[in-house]
C-alpha cells in the first residue's frame, strides 16, 4: 500500500509538470520537451554502456540537443527548413570521432549511438511543428505574437495517461490472457482493450474542446495511442529485458526514470503527428 500512495503521489506530480510545462507558454513548452528527451537520451546511452558497448555518449547528447533546438527555432519560423542540413557535420562528426575511439566493436557503438538519436529525438523534435503555427486550445500565458496551441500535444498526453489507467485498472481486476507474456508478463488483452474503450470514450468527450479535429478524428487518434502506446511499451520492455535492468533509471520514485514514463511516447506521437498533420 505504501508503494501504491507513493507511485500515485509522484505520479500526481508528474501529471502536474507535463500538462503545467507544456500547457503553461511556448517557453516552457520548449524547455519541458528538452528536459524530457534529454533524460530519455541519457538513460538509453547509459543503459546501453552498461550492457558493454560503449556509446558516443557526449557527441550524440551534443547532436540531439542540437537537432531538437533546430526544430525549435525552424518551427518557429526563425530560421528555413534548409538550416536542418546543418545535421550533416554532426553526422559526420560521430562517425568520425569514432576512429579515435579504438572500441573493439565501433559499429556497434556508432549504431546504438544512431538508434538513441532516432528513438528519443525525432519524436520529441516533432512537438514543436505539433504547437508552432497551429490552431486549438491557446497556452495559459497568452502570447498574441506568436500563433501557437499546445493542444496536439496536451491531448495526446491526457489520452496516453487515460489509455494507461483504463489499462492498468482492467488488467489488475479482470486480466487472464496475457498479451506478450515473453516481454511484459503483467499485460493483458483484457488491460489493453479495456485501456483502449476508456480511452477512446474520453477522446470523444474533449474533442469539442482540444480543437484540431472533429470527434471522430480525436477517436482515431485515441486508438493511434491505444495501440501503438502499448507497443511502444513493450519495445522498452524489450531493451530492459535484453540488458538485464528492471528500470531504466530512479529518478521518478515508484515509476523508474524518463523511459519508463514516457517509453509509450517515443513510438505512440510520430504516429498521431503524422495522422494529425495528414488529415487535421
Amino acid at each position: 500500500m505504501k508503494e501504491f500512495y507513493r507511485r500515485t503521489l509522484t505520479g500526481a506530480w508528474i501529471v502536474i509538470f507535463i500538462l503545467g510545462g507544456f500547457w503553461l507558454h511556448p517557453v516552457t513548452f520548449c524547455l519541458t520537451g528538452l528536459v524530457i528527451m534529454s533524460g530519455i537520451l541519457y538513460e538509453y546511452y547509459r543503459i546501453i554502456n552498461g550492457s558493454g558497448t560503449r556509446v558516443q555518449t557526449v557527441t550524440g547528447m551534443v547532436t540531439g540537443i542540437a537537432v531538437y533546438l533546430l526544430s525549435i527555432l525552424i518551427a518557429a519560423g526563425l530560421l528555413e527548413y534548409r538550416f536542418f542540413l546543418l545535421v550533416i557535420p554532426l553526422i559526420a562528426m560521430i562517425m568520425t570521432a569514432e576512429l579515435y575511439r579504438r572500441d573493439e566493436k565501433p559499429f556497434d557503438s556508432l549504431a546504438h549511438t544512431f538508434f538513441g538519436l532516432i528513438y528519443a529525438v525525432v519524436p520529441f523534435s516533432l512537438f514543436p511543428f505539433s504547437a508552432f503555427s497551429r490552431s486549438g486550445i491557446k497556452p495559459i500565458i497568452p502570447c498574441e505574437s506568436i500563433d501557437f496551441s499546445p493542444g496536439m500535444v496536451v491531448g495526446f498526453f491526457i489520452l496516453l495517461w487515460i489509455n494507461d489507467t483504463g489499462a492498468y485498472l482492467t488488467g489488475m481486476t479482470m486480466g487472464k490472457h496475457r498479451l506478450m507474456e515473453r516481454i511484459s508478463p503483467k499485460k493483458s488483452w483484457e488491460g489493453f482493450i479495456g485501456g483502449t474503450v476508456l480511452t477512446a470514450l474520453t477522446a470523444s468527450l474533449l474533442s469539442s474542446r482540444l480543437g484540431i479535429l472533429d470527434s471522430a478524428g480525436w477517436v482515431v487518434v485515441a486508438l493511434i495511442v491505444a495501440i501503438s502506446g502499448t507497443y511502444g511499451d513493450l519495445i522498452e520492455s524489450m531493451l530492459k529485458r535484453s540488458t538485464g535492468i528492471k528500470d531504466s533509471g530512479s529518478i521518478m520514485p515508484g515509476h523508474g526514470g524518463f523511459m519508463d514514463r514516457f517509453d509509450s511516447t517515443m513510438l505512440a506521437f510520430p504516429l498521431v503527428f503524422l495522422f494529425i498533420s495528414l488529415f487535421g
